[in-house]
């Protein structure tokens, strides 16, 4: 009975296939020709599908199971066939799909058929498309999925477990133990997969619901509490703001829940769901506004809100109401004139330029007390000149350098050089007596035969002097032909022309009256600078710590390494940086241990524009600037009092020594004797003033000026004069101590078979000599250093290490200690005598010290100054702001000193790492907390850069890098980030270009890194640091120069200049662009024509 049950299958099969063969030879669509039973040529032959090849190879066969001996058929006929065979699992040994290699095909020809009459349809029919839809709904979930990310998303993601025995009753339906749950630690839906089977769709989709439900309750109790607690405390400025960024929270949800229920939202629902999310802000904002009208930041956050909503025109109305409502408010004006800059439909240079000086006019009668109606702040002179710093950056960035070198010029007289009977007066007052000696042609700072302007007052009210004649023995320096190559493009002419003009042109211009010129003779009227030009901006600073601030931050414009704790970073420091060596310093071949001691600050000094490729050629401020330096510096040293004269004289001696490093980089060994010669002179002439002679500051710095030129014997000599001058303080010395541990890094590095831990004899070595003699007291010599010590007397030294690392508890009290030298000499000392743990343990518990102290006194000053804001009345808000000025003082040294701990315990672990076998986890670790703490130390980031930079993985930093950046609006991580990026992306590149067919790569392969670059550019640029109005000019340069767009719409001449340097075809339109938002142009078009025309 099988068998017959068997044929008869087989004949009923036979039956349907030949009824099904008619129908296809009636309707003439599937006609094909068998191989075997024709030998015509196949010119009449149709198209031929896969399909009906497969059918034709096809043998009846059972569909049941039989054996294979109770089966009577031919032997050809005695196999089951699959039918959903998968020849990839055979060709590529895998049952995993992602091995089987994907291509798209090119053309619709296949091989074996004729090109003319035969082809092969490779488009599905809608039977499977429809089995394939049918498919989708049934297979699993994957984890980008709209239910996997509801799912990730609840609450109860991960099942608890019972806890006891009455638990059990509750919750047995969940945890029932069976064959495959015999620990019942699984769930249902677990279990039902694990025995094969799937849940019910009606229960998922309950359990999704619910989920959804929960939170949906969740949102609506967080906005009925918020709306109690501001019914409560309407006047809580703080939770208003809170409650106006809780809605972007609120429309996240939202949104997030209505995109997994219908799919992917359209592009304009989107739009009209934000919009609606601002107009909920802003009636938020309104109502919160109408409760504390006072409020400056409430005020600021509906404007923040209004940006997206209202026009330009409207926003700028509102802004000028605002700051006319709020004229005492420093932090209002400072979000004004950053709005005055970011708009590029109503920007000029003009136009910004007077914001500014309406903004220091009005904030400078505050100050004096002519404005009634508002009282000043506490802190007002110190926002005075962070505006006015800010407005001098503005004006070099736009290209008008003499206008902000005048300012400068001008506002170094009408503070140092004020005459005693105009002290009393208002700001404005004094301004009108200053104009008529701006006006007199008299020579100004940094000008030969400068008086300033109290000498020239008391002289004309004596009648007046007489005008000496011009020196016969200057010399007037020849011009050189500006287009040197004539056969480069126009663009790149012109970018060379206005470059040299920018370097040589950045002092202002003035007739010299003794060679008979006049105004008119100016080739170029912007060089002159008119007193209406400056006159507005001018401020009175009566604290000669802000006047030393002033000049220090003059001195870094032009170019001179300054102390970043005597002259702090503006508010917003990115929007200052502009310089890509501040990212790419410490690629270069430096020392390992002394290459962080003058870091690159990332503000390009004046005359040095910013590209793409980062700085041009370093040229100095040539021969006419590096004069006015030393007018400036010999004219304003003798009317400061003698500690600030020595900060002065110590910027002096670093810049000295940055222009011999400059040499030393560019390999010039003429130019390094040249520049040497004269660089030792100027350091000379500064240690024979009688306030500079035991000025151990000044003798390190000299000392190391030696060393750098290769001077070694006569270096260690000005070390041994300099601790002899130091006598036998010792270790309560700061000065000493740093002099003596620069000394003995120095001779570490120049050892090269140095290795801590690892020497035979310690006592041999002349830095441990340098070490020893410093604890002890006495002076070391290079011949004492020679000389082998005791063990008892490094013993010993250890001894008064250990006893003096105690004063860190008297860090609070005695301002005046600095401790970087101290723990810095204690931790080489061990490292050299005992090894790199030993000096890891050094410097870790000094750092948690020193950073727990800073935390604790931050947060003091913080509550101090909001009691200090309630103080009433000018003189009252004046006292306070000069207290509040001393501490937080104190509190910047103490942070810098951290950061210099952190720099000197990271490359010092570095260092041995490079010469020895040593953990980088250490290292590693070290770095991320120091960096957690200071996210914006950039000589910290650019260790941790290079040591990340030596491993293919990427994944620990990049870690890093989001968990860093998602806490701190700095913009220093994210250009350390993107730079990261992009170096392994040159590297990734190189490789793959480098690749022969015979060789294997050095690295894998790594897709996606030019959309993860562009990814963190979006992400900073939604931070408030990048959406608030302006980000810094460096991270536009940056991305400008990744994503080769034009002209963006932000101010900064550089800007310009890198688009005509990527589109050297477009030079007229930027040139007319330029024009038109009254940027600095310093060669137009139709001189650059004339030029090439001669």
């Amino acid at each position: 009975e099988k068998e017959e049950a068997e044929g008869d299958n087989v004949s009923a099969k036979r039956k349907k296939k030949k009824k099904s063969e008619k129908k296809r030879k009636k309707k003439g669509k599937h006609k094909k020709k068998s191989g075997r039973c024709s030998d015509s040529s196949g010119s009449d032959s149709e198209t031929t599908y896969p399909s009906d090849l497969k059918r034709e190879q096809k043998a009846p066969v059972a569909s049941n199971f039989s054996w294979l001996d109770d089966l009577q058929l031919p032997t050809e006929h005695q196999f089951c066939v699959d039918r959903k065979p998968d020849a990839a699992n055979w060709t590529y040994k895998s049952l995993y799909r992602g091995d089987v290699a994907r291509y798209k095909r090119k053309g619709s020809s296949s091989l074996g058929l004729h090109p003319r009459s035969q082809g092969v349809s490779w488009q599905e029919s809608e039977s499977n498309k429809k089995q394939k839809g049918g498919d989708k709904k049934k297979a699993a979930d994957r984890y980008f999925s709209a239910v996997s990310r509801q799912l990730l998303r609840s609450e109860s993601a991960v099942p608890i477990l019972p806890k006891g025995e009455n638990n059990r009753g509750e919750t047995g339906d969940r945890v029932q133990t069976s064959s495959v749950n015999p620990l019942g630690v699984y769930d249902s839906s677990t279990a039902l997969w694990l025995q094969g089977k799937g849940q019910q769709e009606q229960a998922v989709q309950q359990k999704q619901d619910t989920q959804t439900g929960d939170s949906a309750l969740l949102m609506t109790r967080r906005t009925e509490e918020f709306n109690r607690q501001l019914r409560q405390q309407p006047t809580d400025t703080k939770l208003w703001i809170k409650f106006i960024r809780y809605q972007d929270e609120l429309n996240l949800a939202e949104f997030r829940g209505e995109e997994e229920q219908h799919g992917s939202l359209p592009t304009e629902r989107r739009k009209s769901s934000y919009r609606a999310v601002l107009e909920k802000k802003l009636s938020i904002a309104e109502r919160a506004v109408d409760s504390n009208p006072t409020s400056v930041s409430l005020q600021l956050e509906r404007l923040r809100i209004c940006q997206q909503l209202w026009e330009p025109s409207a926003l700028a109305k509102e802004w000028k109401k605002l700051v006319f409502l709020h004229p005492n408010s420093a932090p209002l004006w400072r979000e004004y004139l950053l709005f005055t800059q970011s708009y590029f439909s109503n920007f000029t240079v003009s136009r910004v330029n007077s914001a500014y000086g309406k903004c220091l006019s009005t904030l400078g009668c505050v100050r004096d007390g002519s404005m009634l109606s508002h009282p000043a702040l506490p802190g007002v002179e110190e926002d005075l000149l962070d505006i006015f710093i800010q407005q001098c950056h503005f004006l070099r960035q736009s290209g008008h350098s003499e206008k902000a070198v005048s300012l400068f010029q001008a506002m170094i007289d009408f503070t140092f050089y004020k005459p005693d009977s105009v002290r009393q007066l208002s700001t404005r007052q004094q301004v009108e007596l200053f104009e008529p000696f701006w006006d007199s042609g008299e020579a100004r700072v940094g000008e030969l035969g400068a008086r300033g302007w109290k000498a020239w007052m008391l002289q004309q009210e004596r009648g007046g002097w007489l005008q000496p004649s011009a020196d016969d023995e200057e010399e007037e320096e020849e011009e050189e032909e500006e287009v040197k190559d004539r056969s480069q493009p126009r663009g790149t002419v012109w970018l060379d022309v206005e470059w040299s003009r920018e370097a040589a042109h950045w002092l202002p211009w003035r007739p010299d009256k003794a060679k008979g010129q006049s105004e008119e003779d100016c080739e170029d009227p912007d060089r002159q600078v008119l007193f209406d030009d400056i006159g507005s901006s001018l401020i009175c600073l009566s604290s000669p710590e802000l006047q030393l601030r002033f000049l220090l931050h003059f001195l870094s414009f032009l170019g001179l390494p300054v102390d970043s704790v005597l002259s702090p970073a503006l508010c917003q420091p990115g929007l200052l940086l502009e310089n890509l060596s501040f990212l790419t310093e410490g690629n270069k071949l430096q020392p390992p241990l002394t290459s962080h001691d003058l870091p690159a600050t990332g503000v390009n000094s004046v005359g040095h524009m910013t590209t793409l490729q980062g700085n041009r050629k370093w040229m100095g401020l040539g021969k006419q600037g590096e004069r006015f330096v030393t007018n400036l510096l010999n004219m304003v040293q003798p009317v400061l009092p003698l500690p600030h004269r020595a900060v002065l004289s110590l910027s002096w001696m670093q810049y000295e020594k940055l222009k011999v490093l400059h040499c030393l980089r560019s390999g010039n060994k003429k130019r390094l004797r040249s520049q040497g010669k004269s660089s030792k002179r100027v350091a000379k002439r500064l240690l024979k003033e009688p306030d500079n002679r035991s000025s151990l500051v000044l003798w390190r710095e000299y000392a190391h000026l030696e060393w750098l030129l290769g001077n070694l014997d006569e270096a260690r000599k000005v070390f041994s004069t300099a601790t002899a001058i130091g006598g036998t303080e010792g270790l309560s010395s700061p000065a000493l101590c740093e002099l003596c541990q620069l000394w003995s890094v120095l001779e570490v590095e120049d050892q090269a078979g140095v290795r801590g831990g690892g020497l035979t004899d310690v006592t041999v070595s002349p830095a441990v000599s340098v070490l020893t003699r410093l604890a002890e007291g006495t002076s070391s010599s290079s011949s004492s250093s020679a000389q082998p010590l005791s063990p008892v007397s490094v013993l010993k030294a250890r001894r008064s290490y250990e006893q003096s690392l105690s004063i860190i508890d008297n860090y609070r009290t005695n301002k005046k200690l600095r401790l970087s030298g101290l723990v810095g000499c204690y931790a080489l000392f061990q490292y050299l005598t005992v090894g790199i743990q030993a000096a890891n343990a050094v410097y870790s518990p000094a750092r948690e010290k020193m950073e727990a102290l800073h935390h604790k006194l931050t947060l003091d000053k913080q509550a101090n100054r909001n009691k200090e804001a309630n103080l009433a009345g000018a003189d009252a808000g004046n006292s306070a702001a000069d207290s509040s000025h001393t501490s937080w003082h104190h509190v910047r040294k103490i942070a810098s000193e951290c950061q210099v701990l952190a720099v000197q315990q990271a490359a010092l672990l570095r260092y041995h790492n490079s010469i020895s076998v040593f953990p980088l986890a250490t290292l590693r670790q070290m770095l991320t907390s120091a960096l957690s703490t200071w996210p914006s130390c950039a000589p910290l980031w650019s260790i941790y850069a290079q040591v990340e930079n030596r491993y293919h993985s990427a994944g620990r930093a990049r870690r890093f890098f989001h968990s860093v950046t998602r806490d701190n609006s700095s913009v220093v991580p994210r250009l350390f980030a993107i730079v990261t990026e992009q170096r392994r992306k040159q590297l990734v590149d190189a490789a793959q270009r480098s690749y022969c067919h015979d060789t294997a790569l050095p690295i894998l392969p790594e897709n996606g890194l030019s959309n993860r670059i562009l990814g963190l550019f979006e992400s900073a640029i939604g931070t408030d640091m990048g959406a608030h109005f302006d980000p810094c000019l460096l991270f536009l340069l940056l991305y400008i120069h990744k994503l080769i767009l034009s002209l963006p719409c932000l101010r900064g001449c550089g800007l310009y200049m890198d688009a005509v340097q990527l589109f050297p075809e477009k030079l007229q339109e930027y040139v007319d662009l330029m024009t038109e938002k009254e940027l600095r142009l310093r060669l137009p078009l139709e001189e650059l024509d004339i030029l090439l025309e001669d």
